[in-house]
């Protein structure tokens, strides 16, 4: 069933069309991708469907009593809660429930007949409503939401208006997950997650979220592990595709490859009619000429189509950066604290010309810090570096304010490109050439750096750094404004340097970017966030799976530790066998009449434990309480309240296997004593 139906919608500012005949239907549990570049109308067609604006012509229909969650790039908070009481807020409908089911306990205390019968039959319902919203486990489901986005429990107590603007957005993040719409609808949720942040987030929506989620994020791993259908926008026009966003890469680019062809046949029909009109302009076919001229100028305003930049290589030829010997930078024993905290000790490494290294980790573990040490920027707690004479560093910074905002695109590249060896800079054609590289058309290339929004100054600051003739290249967080497709060409500039392009120099990537990660890196420096730094020669998909291979090790030790501190608790708390070391019963004991009746031993039960063997009986009780542990992780799933039926399952079994658990540790101290 339909949750969204939209008809024909448009919507647009002035000339400027954003949305043209938008047709769309979004139906229960889908979880769908919407993809476009920057300013394409992605954000507009959220708050329509939000409601938040209203379309120029055209409707959008919901389903009657759908509840749609939007997370606001300002989310509102009560400024009188803490983090904790903020997130908790989402179930407010709970303590709704819970006042109006004190309020009927109290009224059937002196309720009888048939308003007690109205009040028992109100009280069902609210029960059902209750437990359908996750009840009491709702505790737990704000810490796990907490600690999932990052949160530590130290942080709970942090008034809404202490936080900042990124843990205002992840707060609101929180919220809207708890609160379980029926439809979820995100915009950029990952701006301000790191990389664990983001794994939890997408396993959040993959497995546990029921809901339908309409998301834009510039995350292809994310879009990779949660949707199952891509909604892209270009030129306010919609295309679907089926499948999530590794089978829309190569279906989009079957369709501009489709769209290349036809311009190339439009190019050359135009380049017919227009030897034509040239040709017969003057002559005695001078009326037809103006005639052909004329359709010339229709067809070109209302059926051609461009060329996908997308398409085009990096055909550029740049300067080269100075040779380096065999050793950009080596450092030994880095360290640097701030305060009681320290960011890294210890540390040795080295960075050789050409190599792609990868800084990972929490957010403000120190990856900048590191990155500036190396440089010369700011002095370490302890430690040596060496840089090569002849090191040249460009360096991506997030904020662009030295930056000439009176220059075009064109002229900002050319002069931030070095002459050649040759003394010659670049040329204006040569310049724009680049910036048509780096997905400026035309008409982009002649705005004023000023006039750029985010994501295009990051791209022609990006391009004038790649094209620099600079040996190490330091990109901080250099996705967080490109959409994808600039992103994508990201990757094809910072590939190593061929006929087509690319940059020969060593990198040092900061980012939790993991699709530009695996693809430009192949070391990393990995931070914890508590001090501990790791090299690792490898991708960033094997770092992952080593990552994941510990923690299972890890969890498998827990689990084996708690097993055998609980049997020892067991055995400690068993009474000790009659006559063993340690009781207060003397070494020997009197004579008993051979007539005497012997000291009876508790009575073996008669059930089917009795007969197991010890092994057996040990096996037994661990793999009930794995399967314990299960059921109540699955009890403290929100998204599992939202099916009634199965909760009430889940709890029969659980009382059905705790009985059964009983009788198995019963008959194990019977056995110890």
């Amino acid at each position: 069933m339909s949750l969204v139906t939209i008809n024909h919608v448009r919507f647009g500012h002035g000339i400027n069309i954003l949305l043209e005949d938008v047709v769309l239907g979004i139906e229960e549990g889908q979880k769908i991708g919407l993809v476009g570049r920057n300013g394409c109308g992605k954000s507009t067609l959220l708050k329509i469907i939000g409601g938040r604006i209203q379309p120029d012509q055209g409707s959008v229909g919901l389903q009657r009593g759908m509840r749609i969650g939007y997370l606001e790039q300002e989310p509102k908070l009560d400024p009188t809660h803490t983090l904790r009481s903020a997130a908790a807020a989402a179930f407010g409908r709970l303590d709704e429930i819970q006042k109006e089911l004190d309020g009927l306990f109290e009224g059937m205390t002196t309720a009888q007949g048939a308003e007690l019968d109205r009040l028992m039959a109100r009280q069902t319902v609210l029960e059902s409503e209750f437990d359908r919203l996750g009840g009491h486990a709702t505790d737990h489901q704000v810490d796990t939401v907490l600690h999932g986005l990052g949160f530590v429990d130290e942080q709970f107590s942090t008034p809404v208006t202490s936080l900042s603007g990124g843990q205002r957005a992840r707060l609101g993040l929180a919220k809207l997950l708890l609160e379980q719409p029926d439809l979820l609808m995100l915009d950029e949720p990952t701006n301000h997650l790191d990389i664990d942040g983001r794994r939890w987030l997408e396993d959040f929506l993959a497995d546990e979220f029921k809901g339908a989620v309409l998301v834009v994020s510039h995350d292809r791993w994310l879009l990779d592990r949660v949707v199952h259908r891509i909604i892209e926008i270009d030129q306010g026009v919609i295309h679907e595709y089926p499948g999530n966003y590794a089978d829309f890469v190569n279906l989009r680019r079957e369709r501009m490859e489709l769209q290349a062809r036809v311009h190339e046949k439009q190019q050359d029909r135009i380049r017919a009619e227009t030897e034509y009109i040239l040709r017969y302009k003057a002559g005695q076919r001078a009326k037809q000429a103006r005639g052909r001229a004329t359709r010339l100028e229709r067809y070109k305003e209302s059926e051609l189509v461009e060329r996908p930049m997308e398409l085009d290589a990096m055909d550029i030829d740049l300067p080269s950066a100075p040779e380096l010997g065999d050793r950009a930078i080596e450092a030994h024993g880095l360290g640097k604290s701030y305060g009681h905290r320290t960011l890294f000790g210890g540390l040795d490494m080295l960075v050789k010309p050409g190599e792609r290294i990868g800084i990972i980790g929490p957010n403000g573990c120190g990856k900048t810090t590191l990155v500036k040490i190396l440089l010369g920027e700011l002095e370490p707690d302890g430690g040596e570096i060496k840089r090569a004479p002849r090191l040249r560093s460009g360096w991506f910074r997030q904020t662009h304010d030295h930056l000439d905002g009176s220059l075009t695109v064109w002229q900002f590249l050319q002069q931030a490109v070095p002459p050649r060896s040759s003394g010659l800079k670049l040329n204006e054609q040569e310049a724009r050439n680049l910036a048509g590289a780096f997905l400026f058309s035309g008409e982009a290339q002649e705005k004023p750096l000023g006039a750029l929004s985010g994501g295009e100054r990051t791209r022609a600051v990006i391009a004038g750094l790649v094209a620099g003739a600079n040996n190490i290249l330091v990109l901080d967080e250099p996705t967080n404004h490109l959409d994808i497709p600039s992103a994508e060409r990201l990757e094809q500039a910072l590939a190593p340097r061929s006929e087509h392009g690319g940059y020969d120099g060593a990198l040092l990537l900061i980012s939790h970017d993991r699709a530009l990660l695996e693809t430009t890196c192949n070391r990393l420096i990995a931070f914890d966030g508590e001090g501990h730094v790791e090299l690792f020669q490898g991708r960033y998909s094997e770092w992952e799976a080593k990552r994941d291979d510990r923690a299972k090790e890890a969890e498998t030790l827990r689990r084996a530790d708690a097993e055998r501190d609980r049997r020892k608790a067991a055995r400690a708390s068993a009474p000790a066998p009659t006559g063993a070391p340690g009781t207060a019963e003397p070494a020997t004991a009197p004579m008993q009449d051979s007539k005497a009746v012997p000291t009876a031993k508790p009575p073996a039960p008669k059930g089917a434990h009795s007969k197991l063997s010890d092994d057996k009986l040990n096996a037994e009780i661990a793999k009930a309480t794995d399967r314990m542990e299960a059921l109540d992780a699955d009890l403290a799933d929100p998204a599992v309240y939202r099916d009634g039926d199965k909760v009430k399952r889940l709890n029969e079994e659980r009382s059905s296997l705790q009985a059964r658990l009983s009788e198995l540790e019963d008959e194990w101290l019977r056995r110890a004593n």
